[in-house]
């Protein structure tokens, strides 16, 4: 029997862990109430799952267009709307506006904030200049700019409160990521794997922006926050993001970005969240582990320091970033009951892990993969396959998944009335040529040549249910394109999901059958949400603006006929503008009046 004793990770009255925490407080109190979303993810569990249940598999055939806004943006829209009592937030892609929008008013405009980032931080965003949303707390809007800062905003005025710098664009650094509001800190890292950046996740004190800790991704045990309480369950020794590189100098330009998801135990007092790709890609350039890249790290939010981490993917040789989202829940295995974090890999491998250690209950491949034969969960070690080995300067053909792996950042969804994950992912092959490179400041430091193609079946994407507990899939629906949005999950049994090739879909929560569409005017790739109007009305809200990494042969108007562009992904998405063009617009759907 499935058993998410989600009250622990959404409530903090469920544990009262959080007495002294009044933002954290707050965030989980507001989470709790399906009337608003107040964080990209939903809640700190990251299930992005409502319990709203107006709209339901009988009568979602009859939602309707509510209302519509344009953003005036034209790259990819991957944000997640917040919404907090009659108020939405909206959050674009460079120049990264923040809109706040009048529920009351079928989305009139309160007001707009304007950071007004730098033009050049445009010209080292590796992978369009998009933003994955904001946070709510403190009566304060938080998000991140293109070019480094986190911003405080007040929800009311639109007056910026704060406003706080914590990268270099000249460095090759950009922000890209959600932030999370975890008891009185804002926490962020950066983006720029592929630009020699150094990774890592900052604190921020959300009353005046102040720095209060920074963890790096690799280096010594004290730049990465690791102490004595640190209890990795697979590897020993010190100092190991050091020393498992070839040179000081290697670490420091590494890679390890945090550019992904933030997720929060308030019973355990953790969070958790992955490291991105090692750097150059060319990993010929530096013999040895890499940790920690492509890992993902469990720690106190207090003080930054470390509890344990695993490496997915130890000298890694795909970009097979690990920041994909941490799902936290409590399931019943084999008869015993777990606290156990989800995650869906690049290497295409799903992993349900005991979320207090560290340690692998299960890992099943959820797509096609000849990278990793198999992972041993008693060691943790993958066995790779070694015949699919990048060689330098030599394709070689047909290794699957590609860079954008089995799974990128697009986030899953998890039911609590069905047990099942909603998972959006990619079904892409590579060919690959790797070289050596020179490291220059701000400038891509990749060392590879690359064309992504579809995988098997010639479908580029699939959007799967996911059973946890058996770790095994249940059903899946293929899409012609990778399905790049996020996933949510409802009480009445529907999941949405958006599609590149400009659908807004609505289907079956327990059997996968299509139960609405709706044709948006760009691919969608945001992060759909719902949410319960001034009027008691139930409505879902997606941004749809083709764009991001897969959508950057639009988006970024590269020559389709180049196949390496956007780093090899042109490749697979030569025929996407033929299908869609550049957009930016916010569709709410509701059911028509005469319905409850």
């Amino acid at each position: 029997m499935i058993r998410s004793m989600l009250c622990l990770l959404i409530s903090a009255a469920c544990s009262g862990w959080l007495a002294n925490a009044p933002a954290s407080d707050e965030v989980v109190r507001l989470s709790q109430d399906d009337g608003q979303w107040v964080m990209a993810a939903k809640n700190y569990a990251n299930t992005r799952f409502s319990g709203l249940d107006q709209i339901n598999a009988g009568n979602v055939k009859q939602l309707r267009v509510a209302w519509v806004f344009s953003t005036g943006v034209l790259n990819g829209h991957e944000a997640a709307p917040l919404v907090v009592k009659d108020t939405m937030y909206l959050v674009t892609p460079w120049p990264n506006l923040l809109y706040a929008l009048d529920l009351n008013q079928a989305g009139a405009i309160k007001w707009v904030y304007k950071p007004n980032p730098s033009r050049a931080a445009q010209g080292v965003a590796c992978c369009d200049v998009v933003n994955r949303g904001a946070a709510y707390a403190e009566g304060k809007i938080f998000f991140n700019t293109l070019d480094n800062h986190t911003v405080a905003v007040d929800a009311a005025t639109g007056k910026e409160a704060w406003k706080t710098k914590l990268g270099e664009i000249a460095m090759g650094e950009t922000m890209t990521m959600a932030p999370i509001v975890v008891k009185n800190k804002v926490l962020v890292g950066n983006s720029g794997g592929e630009m020699g950046v150094r990774g890592w996740i900052t604190a921020l004190d959300t009353r005046n922006g102040r720095i209060l800790w920074r963890a790096y991704s690799t280096g010594p045990d004290k730049d990465v926050l690791i102490g004595p309480d640190f209890k990795p369950p697979y590897v020993t020794g010190e100092n190991l993001g050091a020393t498992t590189w070839p040179s000081e100098t290697a670490w420091q330009i590494g890679g390890g970005t945090v550019w992904g998801w933030i997720s929060y135990d308030p019973e355990a007092d953790l969070i958790y969240y992955g490291t991105s790709n090692a750097g150059p890609w060319n990993a010929v350039q530096r013999p040895g582990d890499n940790k920690w890249t492509s890992s993902v790290f469990a720690r106190d939010p207090d003080t930054g320091m470390a509890r344990w981490a695993y490496q997915w993917n130890p000298h890694d040789l795909y970009d097979y970033d690990g920041i994909n989202e941490n799902v936290l829940l409590d399931l019943n295995i084999g008869g015993q009951d777990r606290k156990v974090l989800v995650h869906a890999d690049r290497n295409g491998y799903m992993y349900v892990m005991d979320r207090l250690t560290g340690e692998i209950i299960s890992a099943e491949p959820f797509v096609y993969t000849n990278t990793v034969k198999r992972v041993d969960v008693k060691t943790g070690q993958a066995e790779l396959a070694l015949e699919k080995g990048p060689q330098l300067g030599k394709f070689v053909k047909d290794i699957c998944p590609a860079p954008p792996g089995g799974k990128d950042w697009q986030p899953m969804a998890y039911s609590p009335r069905t047990g099942f994950l909603y998972v959006p992912h990619n079904n892409l092959c590579f060919d690959m040529k790797t070289m050596e490179v020179g490291y220059i400041a701000g400038t891509p430091y990749v060392g590879a040549e690359v064309a992504m193609k579809a995988g098997p079946g010639g479908n580029r994407g699939f959007f799967t249910a996911w059973d946890p507990v058996q770790n095994k899939k249940v059903w899946a629906i293929e899409e012609p394109f990778p399905a790049w949005s996020g996933a949510l999950a409802t009480a009445g049994d529907v999941v949405f999901y958006g599609t590149m090739d400009r659908w807004f879909k609505a289907v079956d929560a327990k059997t996968g059958r299509e139960l609405w569409k709706f044709r948006t005017g760009s691919g969608v790739i945001g992060q759909p949400i719902t949410y319960r109007g001034p009027d008691g009305k139930q409505y879902v809200a997606v941004l749809a603006g083709v764009g991001g990494w897969s959508g950057a042969v639009v988006s970024g108007e590269l020559d389709p006929k180049v196949p390496y562009g956007a780093l090899g992904f042109v490749g697979a998405m030569q025929d996407l503008p033929k299908v869609t063009g550049e957009g930016g617009t916010l569709y709410v759907f509701a059911l028509p009046e005469e319905q409850p």
